[in-house]
């Protein structure tokens, strides 16, 4: 076995259900087994069993530090975390024992659906981990895998290790992205979420033939399931290989904010990542900012702006974060539309716009109505939506534009079963934005300078 290094994680966990809301480094005081333990390691094939939702998500700032997020059985004794280079060489490892997890029960005994049809009510009660890998090289592959060990009823020590996963630092001076939203991943229907992944797939293989290596990361623009109350949705999505592959930042949105039965709360979606917490009270870890490279992203929670003191909030939040950064491109997120794709009619764009004016925001991304939006560039900033992708639940084939025709440049669907995405290239003078359709066509572009 190799020595133990002490790696320096920042564990970050807020979480309203379970018992703590603390700042702590990582310990490795557990007690060790005796000389007379034995020592099972489980087959890798079934570890899926062992491991809940592991996903990479954004730290503060991606050059130095990424974080993550899993979840294993209730009688995990502790958890080892291997930081590897591109090359599966370990760097560092570090054990975390459970006291550094968290025990969730947000999503337990809901209401829910399996893949079979079958009507069940969730079963969900877990060790919740969520923590900052750093410090990080900048402009670096890396790789990192899990294991969760535990003692038996027979009393011996037994073993699951993860699958692994893999990630990229920013700092190089060119980057780029998949933006893709609106899959709604439900079990009985696996086309929707199999139609989304091999859309990441064609944007990968694009981005293969610009740049000669793929995009970097993933940004999705929400409702990624079709009910975030449900636990087993969220686990059967992320052990798709795309969430093995990269980072992803995405936006909690109403489908990701909602139970079968129609029970709101941003509970569902913070607790299925671990973004940063650097959101405003109530909202940390659901509404958050990171920066990639030469880029701000700003990450806003529709769900928590339907009342004029819920948007005051979000916006004055918005506005300290952007007005505070130097970075050289600033990006608005949302899973709102900003204008209605069908009439062209203005959406969320009326409600924000003056603070983007304010503030330069370069690029506001939006998600939401299944229609692919771009418009001109209004002052600063340039608003684009994108399609959905999940192959079904697109809206009819778009007429004619009935309003804002001075605002709105292009817009595109395939109709009621659309697949398309965006694929985000930025350097340090511009941000080019593609949309692609299933077969990699692309059908829109534009270019954003300094």
């Amino acid at each position: 076995m190799k020595k133990t290094l002490l790696l320096a994680f920042t564990f970050a966990v807020s979480l309203a259900a379970c018992s703590k809301n603390s700042l702590e480094p990582a310990e490795e005081n557990v007690t060790p087994p005796s000389k007379d333990t034995v020592f099972i390691n489980l087959p890798k094939d079934s570890c899926d069993n062992y491991f809940y939702s592991v996903n990479t998500c954004p730290g503060d700032v991606c050059s130095s530090g990424i974080n993550v997020s899993w979840g294993v059985r209730t009688n995990s004794e502790y958890c080892v975390v291997y930081l590897m280079d591109e090359t599966g060489k370990t760097i560092r490892q570090t054990k975390l024992p459970a006291s550094k997890a968290e025990m969730c029960t947000v999503y337990d005994g809901i209401y829910s659906k399996k893949a079979n049809g079958e009507n069940f009510y969730e079963s969900a009660r877990f060790l919740k981990y969520s923590y900052t890998l750093s410090p990080l090289a900048s402009n670096t592959k890396y790789s990192y895998r899990i294991t969760s060990s535990w003692m038996d009823p027979k009393g011996r020590k037994v073993t699951a290790t993860s699958d692994t996963y893999h990630f990229t630092t920013a700092g190089a001076d060119r980057w780029s992205a998949c933006v893709i939203s609106d899959f709604h991943s439900y079990p009985p229907l696996p086309l929707r979420l199999s139609s989304a992944m091999k859309m990441v797939e064609t944007v990968n293989n694009y981005a293969k033939g610009q740049n000669g290596k793929g995009f970097d990361w993933v940004l999705h623009l929400g409702d990624v399931v079709a009910w975030g109350g449900s636990w087993s949705f969220w686990n059967i999505m992320y052990r798709e290989k795309a969430f093995k592959n990269w980072m992803w930042a995405g936006l909690n949105g109403n489908h990701d904010n909602m139970t079968r039965q129609s029970v709101l709360s941003n509970k569902f979606f913070k607790y299925a990542t671990a973004n940063p917490l650097n959101g405003y009270s109530g909202e940390e870890g659901v509404c958050y900012s990171f920066t990639y490279g030469n880029t701000l992203f700003v990450m806003l929670n529709n769900e928590d702006m339907s009342t004029a003191s819920g948007l005051a909030k979000a916006q004055d939040w918005a506005r300290k974060v952007l007005k505070q950064s130097t970075a050289r491109f600033k990006v608005v997120c949302e899973h709102y539309q900003w204008f209605y794709g069908s009439s062209g009619s203005t959406s969320q764009y009326s409600r924000w716009k003056d603070l983007f004016d304010e503030c330069g925001v370069d690029l506001a991304l939006g998600a939401n109505n299944h229609i692919y939006v771009r418009s001109h560039k209004l002052n600063n900033t340039v608003y684009i939506q994108t399609p959905s992708s999940d192959n079904e639940r697109g809206q009819d084939p778009i007429g004619e534009l009935e309003y804002n025709q001075d605002k709105i440049a292009f817009r595109w669907n395939e109709g009621p079963k659309t697949v398309g995405a965006l694929l985000m290239e930025a350097d340090n003078d511009k941000i080019k934005v593609t949309l692609l359709d299933r077969n990699g066509q692309a059908k829109d572009m534009v270019t954003i300078s300094k």
